[in-house]
């Protein structure tokens, strides 16, 4: 593993704890000299995390698409901005560039590129991990209703295992480490999506 692409809020979300946890993430990213990969921004949650790899020099590579550059305030500081076209280049480049996924707290957006890579591990067009960092219990309820989609029989348990959760950054690295996909074929070709 040499990247870690983090998704999480362009807010700094109402708990002073969340910025804190990005930076802290962003800091032990750098220090086991892991680059980050990450929304290119300079506001919210995003800066904290990018600010945090920074200060602890780690390599920091932001993606955001042009029609954000603006508003999300592009970080000025990163180690390499790619500027993209759209939403769906930035994922995918994203993707490109990362050997693990995470999700801090945030919004609609976190929530659709996380599950987007799940999804995507789950079809086989990838075999890196996937985790939540669930600072102050901030994604119970979405854990809670992911073990009901198993429940109810709309996930197959093995699919419900690519998703690593904890409330310690230092233990989701660690298992991200010894990470083994449970999927082991590709369910489609992502040439024909």
């Amino acid at each position: 593993m040499d990247r870690i692409c983090v998704y999480c809020g362009s807010r700094p979300g109402n708990d002073p704890g969340f910025v804190d946890a990005a930076a802290r993430f962003g800091r032990l990213l750098a220090e086991r000299d892991l680059g980050l990969v990450y929304g290119g921004g300079d506001v919210g949650l995003m800066g904290a995390v990018a600010d945090g790899a920074l200060d602890a020099g780690g390599a920091v590579f932001g993606v955001i698409p042009e029609a954000l550059f603006e508003r999300e305030v592009a970080h000025e500081r990163v180690t390499e901005l790619h500027v993209v076209d759209s939403m769906h280049t930035r994922k995918r480049r994203m993707a490109a560039l990362a050997d693990g996924f995470v999700a801090l707290p945030g919004g609609f957006g976190t929530l659709e590129e996380l599950v987007e890579m799940l999804t995507w591990a789950q079809l086989g067009f990838h075999t890196d991990p996937c985790g939540l960092l669930n600072v102050a219990g901030y994604y119970d309820g979405l854990v809670s209703f992911f073990d009901a989609q198993v429940d109810a029989g709309f996930v197959e348990p093995q699919h419900r295992r690519l998703l690593t959760v904890t409330d310690d950054p230092t233990t989701l690295l660690d298992e991200f480490e010894q990470y083994e996909s449970p999927v082991t074929e590709r369910v489609v070709d992502d040439t024909e999506l």
